[in-house]
């Protein structure tokens, strides 16, 4: 474990309390997702967001997700009106992200200019149980300096150990996971009623189409 590093946490039950208190603070966060590394920090704190922006050396007009505890929790921060509530409950929670037009409630430092959101609700009882506690959505994005490939390990990030508050890890392997699990979340943009476009095929690609049809969705035309 590198000395770099300034908190480490295992994660689950026992780290919820304090990945809350870091939260609260304003602080980053990094934390295994159901799919890749991420990083965590108050969606509706622009002092968050922007620290977010500088940690990944991000151009502002790459938006971040967010993510929140449950499919109910969506309609608050994206409209879904729209989409069957029986095809938000059979994805999620699930390794999908999906795209929505966002509300009035969310934070507009959060992905400036962007009428869309990217909602997750990860198949990680942690990362809900943060955004479930905290009553608001955790801004999320993988944990790498952007254009970089997105990490399975704690050691595939370690450039960014420095700045970041808090590292929260599985045992006994600090979540290091299969290879397959580095493309991330299927994004799949369900902005247009029945519907829909993929924005990054990702791990769930075959499964995330299969119930897109048979809920009756069909591609956006070109």
């Amino acid at each position: 474990m590198s000395p770099r590093a300034k908190h480490w946490f295992i994660g689950g039950d026992r780290s919820l309390a304090v990945g809350v208190k870091l939260l609260r603070e304003k602080k980053v966060i990094a934390l295994p997702t159901d799919t890749i590394y991420g990083l965590a920090t108050l969606a509706q704190d622009t002092e968050c967001v922007e620290k977010l922006y500088e940690i990944k050396g991000r151009d502002k007009n790459k938006p971040f997700a967010i993510a929140v505890n449950s499919v109910k929790d969506i309609s608050r921060w994206g409209h879904v009106d729209h989409i069957l509530p029986d095809l938000l409950l059979t994805l999620l929670p699930g390794q999908v992200t999906i795209v929505v037009k966002r509300t009035g409630n969310l934070n507009p430092k959060l992905n400036p200019g962007i009428d869309t959101i990217g909602v997750r609700v990860a198949d990680s009882k942690f990362l809900r149980s943060l955004a479930k506690v905290l009553n608001e959505p955790l801004a999320l994005t993988s944990a790498n300096r952007s254009n970089e490939p997105s990490s399975l390990t704690t050691e595939e990030f370690s450039e960014l150990w420095p700045v970041i508050d808090g590292i929260f890890y599985n045992i006994p392997n600090k979540c290091k996971l299969d290879e397959k699990y580095r493309v991330g979340s299927t994004i799949v943009d369900l902005t247009v009623s029945g519907r829909y476009k993929i924005v990054r095929p990702g791990i769930v690609l075959d499964r995330t189409l299969k119930y897109l049809h048979y809920y009756g969705f069909k591609p956006v035309e070109p």
